[in-house]
């Protein structure tokens, strides 16, 4: 607002010394030459925030601290919501004196009186209404507000000495005087706004949960994105209709924002209710038992749930959700051992990164599965024909090991570099019980489809060259017990040619090769399709250059394995004519245009 105040005020001297003395963090040593504002501290962020703002405006903390020793201390526990501490008095050397500070709800709930120009008057409703409107004000903001009082204690119930009890707590509590209230902001980092917006294009429902007024999580959800512009909650419907809250029907607000203390009231329905009617929620003064309710809840929906968490008693909310993410920077020892995963720089956009890798990683090895599996098909039809019909063997053992081996090692492992596809944060989650890494659709494409259409394009290779050799189509049915006869050495072909056992060896290892340079021309269509699960290849690109390096190593290997001298007797593997390499182009083209219109209709009629 720009408003200023007078740091000689008594009433901001009592304030300032209640957020210096009420606090446990302190300033790393070896750091005088370093500004106060950039100074690194140990503590919670909030203790550390009033920390710098105490010794910037009244002078060394430390200093403060000393003169005033601490001699008993209730840590803020989120039950309570409240920290409390007692000090000697610098002041008195008989006295002592009470310090308290946390949710300022809670502290203006324990004060029966105000400090006002320095003096203590009783604490009326024209003060508590313009406490609730600053508080407002100040939250509405998004920031986030801690409320301070104290108390001095007489010396005659509370002499030098007096031993204090934290646990039987054996001092006033309560009758306490109200200071005023300091409010600070943690802006959220400049990409969780769009990490958010990822998350929900993604099909991921980011809940908000935390110890914050309503008013002040309400903020900030807006202004990081969980709460969309334009989505209301009931409150905004009421306000907006001028009608009671209790008028306004639940699931017309696509927002929500839960109080803690409803939520301790509320049944295992109510809160699926919630959690299923809701787009957009928000849990705020919840506890960390609530936050482990709150995981519960989202998994009787069936979701997969992520938790966030620093402190130790997040450890239940971390251990019980599906994959727990603690804090590698500001998070505790035991939240982190609870933790599945822990965020190095604390970030909420590395989750979302995360997100992307692991649906890339699950993308890709799907990918280099289907391509692996599809030559399955084109490797075993040789032998099943052989078996059935009686005819010459289309493709030897030797040549599947050099495809399995060789020629499709360095394809299928190129398909982990594949960059990520446009639409990867677009899809929903995928389903944990159908869609798996090997699923139907996959088999039925790897071997139903795109398969079928390879080993056609080997036979076909495979026919061509018998017919060019004499044996037409139709005469190799039944052929095969003469065919691998030894001692015959006069068996005809369609053209009354009569061939010897080794010519006709030869002629069936050239089939070999042939069915096997067919199979490494269709898996170059087949390679390509796989770059992509619902975009169009020309979408994605040819930007992998491991894949190219692939495409060009499995061609070579085929070449050299076919055209290096002494393969014929090492592997029986035999030069082709440059007409036969052809003979599978149409069936390779025939996969990558099928494969066109199947992602075409897909994508036009996604689930289809």
């Amino acid at each position: 607002t720009g408003a200023t105040f007078d740091k000689r005020s008594p009433t901001w001297a009592a304030l300032a010394r209640i957020a210096g003395l009420c606090n446990r963090a302190v300033f790393k040593p070896g750091q005088e030459n370093v500004s106060i504002s950039k100074r690194d501290t140990a503590g919670d962020a909030s203790e550390s925030a009033l920390l710098k703002c105490i010794q910037l405006s009244c002078g060394s903390v430390k200093k403060m601290r000393d003169k005033n020793p601490k001699v008993t201390e209730i840590p803020f526990n989120s039950t309570n919501k409240y920290q409390l501490s007692i000090h000697e008095r610098e002041d008195d050397p008989q006295g002592y004196l009470l310090v308290m500070k946390g949710a300022p709800e809670r502290i203006l709930d324990r004060c029966s009186r105000i400090l006002l120009q320095g003096q203590e008057v009783p604490l009326d409703e024209e003060m508590r209404e313009a406490f609730q409107n600053a508080y407002l004000e100040l939250g509405g903001l998004g920031e986030r507000v801690l409320g301070f009082c104290h108390l001095y204690l007489p010396p005659d119930k509370f002499p030098r000495g007096f031993r204090f009890d934290a646990d039987e707590i054996n001092f006033p509590t309560t009758d306490l005087c109200f200071v005023g209230l300091m409010s600070m902001i943690d802006p959220p980092r400049a990409a969780v706004p769009d990490a958010v917006g990822k998350c929900r294009s993604a099909g991921i429902k980011v809940i908000m949960v935390t110890g914050d007024h309503p008013i002040t999580a309400k903020a900030i959800a807006k202004g990081v994105g969980i709460i969309s512009e334009g989505n209301e909650t009931v409150e905004d419907i009421a306000a907006r209709l001028n009608i009671p809250v209790s008028q306004v029907n639940p699931r017309e607000a696509k927002a929500c924002v839960v109080h803690g203390s409803d939520l301790k009231d509320m049944t295992s329905e109510q809160l699926d209710e919630i959690l299923r009617n809701h787009t957009e929620i928000v849990f705020a003064r919840t506890s960390p038992q609530q936050k482990l309710i709150i995981v519960e809840g989202c998994q009787r929906q069936g979701a997969i749930v992520a938790v966030t968490g620093d402190g130790v008693n997040d450890s239940p909310a971390l251990k019980k959700a599906d994959i727990g993410i603690a804090m590698g920077i500001a998070g505790s020892d035991v939240s982190k051992q609870a933790a599945d995963m822990i965020l190095l720089d604390d970030n909420f956009a590395s989750i979302v990164t995360g997100v992307e890798e692991g649906r890339l990683i699950f993308d890709n090895l799907k990918k280099s599965i289907a391509y692996t599996l599809t030559s399955n098909i084109p490797e075993i039809t040789p032998f099943l024909l052989f078996i059935i019909a009686n005819i010459p063997l289309p493709l030897g053992t030797v040549t599947i090991l050099c495809i399995d081996l060789g020629t499709d090692m360095v394809p299928a492992i190129s398909l982990a570099y594949e960059a990520a596809e446009s639409d990867i944060m677009k899809r929903q989650p995928r389903n944990p019980k159908t869609d798996k890494l090997v699923n139907e659709r996959l088999i039925s494409m790897a071997y139903g489809q795109i398969g079928m259409i390879q080993a056609l394009g080997g036979f076909f290779t495979y026919f061509v060259i018998l017919a060019e050799n004499g044996f037409l189509p139709s005469t190799l049915v039944g052929i095969r017990l003469a065919w691998d006869d030894r001692s015959t050495n006069d068996l005809e072909d369609s053209y009354g040619q009569e061939w010897t056992y080794e010519q006709r060896k030869v002629v069936e290892f050239t089939c070999h090769t042939a069915f096997f340079a067919s199979i490494v021309v269709v898996q170059w269509a087949d390679l390509i399709i796989c770059k992509t699960r619902r975009n169009s290849v020309f979408q994605q690109g040819m930007k992998n250059k491991i894949l190219i390096f692939g495409l060009l190593e499995e061609t070579a290997l085929a070449a050299f394995l076919s055209y290096c001298p002494g393969m014929g007797v090492a592997l029986r593997m035999y030069p082709l004519k440059v007409t036969w390499w052809f003979c599978a182009f149409p069936y390779s083209l025939l996969i990558f245009a099928y494969d066109e219109v199947r992602k075409l209709i897909l994508r036009r009629y996604p689930g289809g």
